[in-house]
């Protein structure tokens, strides 16, 4: 496919710490005679940062035409050549009469005159310090540094009549008095841009090849440090120009690539445009003689095909007329344009940032190593590289890429009308906070729409891979590290590919539809055609349980048969590629384009042999190719609330139940036929009743979640249609790890809710952030029994890829690490970014390219300036809150409730470790006062007394600790009281404020120890805010409302949910708990606690804990050694095996309990489709 790549720079400026780079004559000269101005002092940079070796030179951010190279190569070949000329070839050259002084500063001998000045001057210093003879300063200043006077020297000259050195150490002469002084200097203004030798000599290197000359040198070094050979073969032709005559007789000594560097030049300097630069070529070719052109023909600049798929090169309009007079009356338009920046100059500006470079190194040296898993380098697929290539899992700083791509489009439509495909890559090495920010992932290419790519892909990754070659090989590539201040070599590999399903069959060539759609079980792959849904599903599920499962043994419900087989042995990278080496493809559209036949009228397995399989690593990794979790939650989602007809059009269809007669199973599912077409369904396991529907859409409507939780759940909620509306990817995942289970407790047959309930528990398991690997078997072995009791419970047409691909994610999660560091959701969410940055609706891949570069430059800059935050890391709402802050309603009060005081104030004391002591010793001192009496009488005179009596009791006592005597002397009486208070991550509202909000955030919970010694889990409702004034301590308390633990105010019940009755309060003598303890939950109403209808209540008596969500690992420096990981544990487990019971029902798949079937209407006959619908 042919490809266009857009670019353009011009170098102005160069920007170093010291200088100590460029301190040569030689190099000062060339910045100077070529308009580059040399800035010095940046800081917060090393001296390597100016001017690194060939190898390290900063490359621009995007490709650049050929003639640019040089531009690149030349600071890094100045810095290699040593001093060009020695004090030996001065003496001869320099004149004793001096009149170079004054001659034209551009001349070899002014140039050469002034080198030998500046050593004269050198061997002369007084004191320290050099008079500058410019004409401007004219001896009557004095620099330390001899660049400062060369730079001076070019740009105003010598001052006048300055022949006898006399402030240079040299011995004054009078002046004759027939001298007079010489004015005549020519002004400096006029030979801005002269470069090279003027003299008009030739040079000629010993060789006898033309390439003395500075440019030629630094040709000729720049070709000999090539890393590839095409970059070689460029050199080489730069050569050949730089020793050809510009015409065949050119008397002045122009030569090809000269004049075409002083046209750069031009172009760049008057911002000429491509086009009119381009057609001044065109003009300069046909005056030259013998039609000679300067700049050398791209060897594809006149194809009007692809060579390879013979693809058009451009749009052909419908109005297009053609050539008029041999030329194009409108311009053409490239069939497919692509951008490409190189990631490997992104690498470099990431290892030229000291705490960029620490932190690529984090995974080896500051990583939790405990056994868990954490981070990909926790999975086996990292450890096994470091094992088989020992050499690159030696240096931790060699990178792991993971890479996405996805089609957006770009105008922030949910049409798939225009398909913009940008390629986006994340960097593992770093924490698990940080690698997938917007700051650290990249963005090497844009595919431009609005057609998606599809199969050929590789022809637009074909840069990337090249670049990820290079830098896999044992040479690497040259890197400075900022925080070793070393230089070494670095390398990367690319660690796996995450993309939704359509794309992961695009980069991998395996074909995920069909009969073999599974990219785990390939050719085993159990598959069955439904021929009135007219698709292909997947079940034979029994196959995955352990070997002694009794189900495998019961064929009651599948077809009489028992399930011996083994499940699907896991094919190695060697295996996979010795399947798809030997297929040819050749991409494209056009007539010579070549796919691969279908197998007996099936799709084939694979497409193509994908380009990754170039990279010479990519048949070691175990798992090349993610499965997304993100857009598998969502079509498990949407696929299972559609079987349960509350969202869209029911699944449960009648083509479902007619393929279920068509199989001769289940027979009580069977349509039943009706008058006028229409046919009766029965009820199924999984069918609603209204009376159910309305249950689940009460809780659904009463539902408030805390603060960053999800989305306000009544907005994706129709409580008139009793249907889900307008789901999201993430109010799916809420959905499928949180909510679900809650909304349908005390509805559906018990076998099903439970399985709804397991597959739910086992979505929560998967999306924690640690993983314990012994529990992964356990988990392998609950969402298959999932699956098989799905089986016993709905219809064939259940069963897409997306759910039989649930087996196989615990064994990505063993390989790759958690979940949540390989899926969908920060690409996602970085494809959202890029969608902002479109401004021109005509050029929308221009104007993302352009945003991008734009930020990349801005985000390496703001990195060397202290005071600037990051973009790509954007900054928490919980930053500079995590020790506690009041947000809402600030009030002071000075009159407060005695006994409340005190007990707010012994809260603090009780928790205190300062205090404990003297606690110990209080209560002690009470039971001996008080023999006889009760532990709860003497539990509240010990609280009502112990504040004073430690004031008391520290009273006039100096040597105490400062802390402690503030925390004795007590708090001021002045009482800051919020409604809305932020602290640890958690937003809290007060429980009026939560009225009044559409969040809830005044339930908590509290760990703590029980009057009999024991730990106890506490549940709440915060009443009151306080913040108490301790002098230099600020300290928030809660004063809350607690549900006994006894006398079932807190039960949990079989699924291990937590379910509390708020009506049932106690420990109102204990109602403070510091804010610091405190962990968000929020309370769902149990609609199985709700009386049946004329029975009971009409309010559930009972509510379900949920936890609630935070996120502050990376806030503050917080790690996740810092993390409380309990927040993020399920609050629920299920620990029967549905599959068992179900198995030994007789119509697992049939309920009797209610008759509330479904009418429908046939929607097509075979081969006659109609438009009929139900009214």
């Amino acid at each position: 496919m042919p490809t266009e790549i857009k670019s353009s720079t011009k170098i102005s400026s160069i920007q170093c710490d010291n200088g100590r780079e460029v301190d040569n004559i030689t190099a000062q000269t060339f910045f100077l005679t070529n308009g580059v101005a040399m800035r010095i002092s940046c800081p917060h940079t090393s001296p390597r940062n100016a001017l690194p070796p060939v190898k390290d030179e900063p490359e621009p951010i995007t490709r650049q035409v050929v003639n640019n190279e040089l531009i690149r190569r030349g600071a890094a070949a100045i810095k290699k050549k040593v001093d060009l000329f020695s004090l030996e070839n001065m003496s001869t050259k320099v004149k004793m009469d001096r009149q170079w002084m004054y001659a034209d500063r551009r001349s070899k001998e002014f140039i050469d005159g002034v080198h030998y000045f500046l050593r004269v001057a050198e061997a002369n210093r007084q004191r320290g310090f050099i008079c500058c003879p410019c004409n401007k300063c004219k001896n009557q200043k004095e620099y330390s540094a001899s660049r400062t006077i060369h730079f001076h020297l070019f740009e105003s000259g010598f001052m006048p009549s300055y022949n006898c050195w006399t402030s240079h150490g040299e011995q004054g002469v009078e002046m004759e008095e027939d001298e007079v002084e010489d004015d005549n200097i020519p002004d400096f203004a006029q030979y801005v841009g002269f470069e090279g030798n003027q003299t008009g000599e030739e040079e000629i290197a010993a060789d006898g090849n033309d390439v003395a000359d500075d440019l030629g040198q630094m040709l000729q070094d720049a070709r000999e440090d090539c890393e590839s050979e095409k970059e070689a073969h460029k050199l080489d032709n730069m050569l050949e120009d730089h020793r050809t005559s510009l015409y065949p007789g050119c008397e002045q000594g122009h030569k090809k690539l000269d004049t075409t560097l002083e046209l750069l030049q031009w172009k760049a300097k008057n911002g000429v445009s491509d086009k009119a630069f381009g057609d001044l070529l065109k003009l300069v070719k046909n005056i030259l003689p013998g039609g000679k052109q300067i700049a050398r023909d791209n060897e594809y600049e006149n194809l009007e095909a692809c060579p390879v798929c013979k693809a058009l090169r451009y749009k052909i309009r419908r109005d297009d007329p053609g050539e008029v007079d041999g030329q194009l009356t409108k311009k053409r338009i490239p069939a497919k344009v692509m951008w490409y920046f190189p990631i490997i100059p992104r690498l470099r500006r990431l290892f030229r940032n000291k705490g960029n470079a620490r932190m690529l190194r984090w995974h080896a040296e500051e990583r939790q190593q405990d056994g868990m898993l954490r981070h990909p380098a926790d999975g086996s697929q990292w450890r096994n590289i470091d094992r088989k290539f020992k050499e690159f899992g030696k240096d931790a700083r060699n990178i792991r890429f993971g890479l996405s791509t996805d089609g957006m489009n770009p105008f922030g439509e949910m049409s798939s009308g225009h398909s913009t495909w940008p390629v986006t890559m994340c960097i593992y090495n770093l924490p698990p906070w940080l690698c997938m920010k917007r700051k650290y992932i990249m963005m090497p290419i844009i595919i431009q729409g609005p057609k998606q790519p599809g199969n050929d892909i590789d022809v637009y990754l074909r840069p990337l891979v090249e670049d990820l070659k290079q830098l896999w090989k044992k040479e690497g590539v040259p890197v400075w590290d900022e925080d070793k201040q070393e230089e070494f070599n670095l390398r990367a590999l690319l660690f796996v590919t995450i993309n939704d399903w359509p794309a992961l069959s695009n980069l991998s060539g395996q074909s995920n539809k069909g009969y073999k759609a599974c990219t785990h079980c390939m050719d085993e792959t159990e598959s069955t055609y439904l021929k009135h849904c007219r698709k292909v599903v997947y079940m034979g599920h029994r196959r995955f349980l352990a070997a002694n499962h009794p189900v495998r043994k019961k064929g009651k419900h599948f077809e009489h048969k028992a399930d011996h087989r083994t499940k699907p042995k896991h094919r190695s990278g060697k295996t996979v590629f010795a399947m798809v080496k030997d297929l040819k493809v050749v991409f494209g559209k056009g007539p010579g384009s070549q796919h691969i036949e279908s197998e007996d009228g099936h799709a084939a397995m694979w497409k193509k042999n994908s380009i990754f399989w170039e990279l010479p690593y990519w048949e070691f990794l175990d798992i090349r190719h993610a499965i997304d979790v993100m857009h598998l939650t969502k079509n498990l989602c949407v696929n299972l609330l559609g079987f349960l007809g509350v969202y869209g059009k029911s699944k449960d269809t009648l083509e479902a139940r007619n393929d279920l007669e068509h199989m001769e199973q289940r027979g009580d599912l069977h349509p039943e036929p009706k008058e006028k077409g229409s046919h009766y369904l029965s009820p199924a396991s999984y069918t609603l009743s209204k009376a159910e529907k309305e249950s689940m859409f009460e809780c659904l409507e009463s539902i408030k979640v805390p603060s960053g939780y999800s989305t306000n759940i009544k907005r994706i909620i129709s409580t008139k249609e009793k249907k889900f509306t307008n789901l999201k990817s993430h109010d799916c995942h809420v959905l499928m790890t949180q909510l679900l289970l809650v909304v349908i407790r005390g509805i559906l047959p018990d076998n099903v809710r439970a399985t709804i309930t397991k597959l739910c528990a086992f979505m929560n398991a998967i999306s924690q952030k640690v993983f314990d690997p012994d529990r992964l078997e356990a988990l392998q072995n609950e969402v298959v029994q999932c699956l098989v009791s799905f089986e016993l419970i709905f219809p064939p047409s259940f069963f897409n890829i997306m759910t039989h691909l649930l087996c196989h994610l615990v064994k990505e999660i063993r390989i790759l690490g958690p979940m949540y560091l390989h899926n969908m959701f920060p690409f996602e969410r970085y494809m959202g970014v890029l969608k902002k940055y479109v401004r021109n609706r005509a050029r929308p891949e221009a104007s993302i390219a352009k945003g991008y570069g734009t930020e990349e430059v801005i985000e390496f800059c703001v990195e060397f300036i202290e005071d600037l935050r990051p973009i790509g890391v954007p900054e928490s709402r919980h930053e500079g809150r995590l020790r506690g802050k009041g947000t809402l309603g600030r009030k002071a009060i000075m009159t407060v409730d005695n006994n409340l005081f005190r007990k707010a104030h012994f809260t603090v004391l009780q928790h205190s470790s300062l205090v404990a002591p003297y606690i110990e010793e209080h209560l002690a001192l009470v039971r001996a006062r008080n023999i006889g009496k009760s532990d709860a009488w003497i539990t509240r005179h010990h609280i009502n007394t112990f504040p004073a009596w430690l004031r008391q009791h520290l009273m006039g006592n100096e040597s105490i600790n400062q802390q402690l005597a503030f925390l004795a002397r007590g708090p001021s009486g002045s009482i800051a009281t919020f409604q809305g208070y932020e602290i640890n991550g958690y937003t809290f509202y007060t429980r009026a404020q939560d009225m009044k909000s559409t969040n809830q955030n005044s339930a908590v919970r509290v760990d703590a120890m029980g009057h009999d010694g024991t730990t106890a889990t506490y549940y709440g409702a915060i009443e009151d805010i306080w913040e108490l004034d301790n002098g230099p301590l600020k300290v928030p308390l809660f004063r809350c409302q607690w549900v006994r633990l006894t006398g079932g105010g807190v039960m949990i019940d079989d699924s291990g949910m937590t379910t509390v009755d708020l009506n049932k309060v106690g420990y109102s003598d204990e109602p403070f708990v510091l804010a610091n303890d405190v962990t968000q939950v929020f309370f769902v109403k149990d609609m199985s606690s709700k009386g049946k209808k004329g029975r009971g209540p009409d309010e559930p008596k009972r509510q379900v804990v949920l936890p609630g969500k935070r996120k502050i690992v990376g806030v503050e420096d917080k790690t996740d050694e810092d993390y409380d990981q309990l927040d993020g544990q399920p609050p629920f487990t299920v620990t029967i095996d549905p599959s068992i019971l179900l198995s030994n029902e007789d119509t697992p798949y049939s309920r009797s309990d209610h008759k509330e079937g479904t009418i429908v209407r046939r929607k097509y006959v075979r081969s006659t489709v109609t438009a009929d619908v139900m009214p």
